[in-house]
């Protein structure tokens, strides 16, 4: 059996966060450290108040195959651009090691590895020579780097000129033609644009289908994830909390956040209404499949409901769909203490892959209110579905078809 590509046993890494206050003067600058050198002569141990230990990433373990695309997943903070650092050799642990058997590609933020002051053109060149590449290896993938990036109108321009798309198409188009055996890539993609993000996921794709090659994935973007991942890790503060299969790992990951989100925010509509819950139960949902949903309202005191719609929001906080949820010739009443419960399905999801996020258009007798976004959703790739079938968002927005059964019963106390 052959060895894992990438070993990694115990890490941790420690940060120590200072809780000093910065000096506006040199005389501020001066007495402080006098102050803190007696604190040291007097009372050792004193200046601990000044800062504290602060663990990035806690006994993290696990194997990597070869031709293994792992997505690494988890919330701000979690340690998850702290892991790949390491294991570019970026950083070094605190304690524990990984061990990486392979040439690896980093491409960990837009520029990575750039040199301001050289051309599009020379950057290549370095950019290969930094992963052991032959010059003439570079050269043969010359070509090829450059349509991928689509920069050459640019190519012997300083790129402290390339604008943030520009670098990430280049940088990207670099790490992934070099041919190293292992790319490791954090969340840069988001910078690119929807066409490039579909072209960058199509070649990793063949980087690891055809050539066998292995890829460690950050993304907050869970499409994509569900779309090249065979693997997924789950960051928790610095821990592993799951390594699972793709599919398993999202649906855990979307759990966690349903209840993190849940817990972390009440949403009142006026005095009258208070949303208790809103849930996805097919979160993420292929193109053209059905979207499965269920959520909670309760009336605070008495009042009738005319309009109730989710409005979908695409990443840029377009709103590109609504869903109506009106009843046919009549409205909600409902008493102060009801709870209003809706269980649904939205038919067809006509929207392109990736991440949508919903709020509620709620009218009632005394007020209407678009509020704020309250939840999430993932739409995937379909392999059968043409582009054609699309919707235009530039023609408006779109009316989601939309079944449902609304129950009315006494809350508890």
């Amino acid at each position: 059996m052959s060895k894992p590509v990438i070993s990694v046993e115990g890490l941790g890494k420690r940060y120590r966060l200072s809780h000093e206050k910065p000096h506006d003067n040199l005389r501020d600058s001066l007495t402080h450290g006098v102050r803190g050198l007696m604190r040291r002569l007097t009372a050792p141990g004193a200046n601990a108040r000044d800062s504290e230990e602060f663990w990035a990433l806690q006994d993290v373990s696990f194997d990597v195959a070869q031709g293994d695309v792992v997505g690494i997943i988890g919330r701000n903070g979690a340690g998850k651009s702290t892991l790949l650092k390491i294991l570019s050799r970026i950083t070094e642990p605190t304690r524990g090691r990984a061990t990486i058997r392979g040439r690896v590609a980093s491409l960990l933020e837009v520029g990575t590895g750039f040199h301001p002051e050289l051309s599009g053109r020379e950057n290549i060149y370095l950019n290969g020579a930094i992963l052991g590449m032959a010059r003439v290896e570079i050269t043969r993938k010359f070509d090829e780097i450059v349509a991928f990036a689509e920069v050459e109108r640019f190519l012997d321009t300083q790129v402290k000129h390339y604008s943030s798309g520009m670098y990430v198409r280049l940088a990207f188009a670099v790490a992934a033609h070099l041919e190293p055996e292992i790319l490791i890539l954090d969340e840069v993609l988001a910078v690119g644009d929807a066409d490039f993000q579909r072209k960058c996921l199509h070649k990793m794709n063949d980087v690891t289908r055809r050539q066998g090659r292995t890829i460690l994935f950050v993304s907050h973007q869970l499409a994509s994830v569900q779309q090249l991942c065979n693997r997924v890790i789950i960051l928790n503060r610095g821990a592993i909390s799951h390594n699972t299969t793709t599919a398993a790992g999202i649906a855990l990951y979307s759990k966690q956040q349903d209840k993190i989100e849940g817990a972390a925010k009440t949403i009142h509509y006026g005095r009258e209404l208070t949303l208790l819950s809103l849930q996805f139960t097919s979160d993420p949902v292929q193109v053209f499949a059905d979207l499965h949903f269920n959520f909670q309202m309760k009336a605070n005191e008495g009042c009738r409901i005319h309009d109730l719609c989710f409005l979908i929001h695409n990443e840029q906080n377009q709103r590109v769909a609504v869903a109506d949820f009106r009843q046919p010739a009549k409205s909600y009443e409902l008493a102060a203490g009801q709870i209003l419960s809706l269980n649904g399905t939205l038919r067809r999801i006509a929207l392109l892959p990736g991440s949508y996020q919903v709020s509620f258009y709620v009218r009632t007798s005394l007020h209407g209110e678009d509020h704020q976004i309250i939840q999430s959703f993932e739409v995937i790739q379909d392999a059968t579905a043409g582009l054609m079938a699309y919707p235009r968002w530039d023609l408006g927005t779109v009316a989601m078809d939309a079944t449902f059964a609304a129950t009315v019963a006494q809350g508890s106390a």
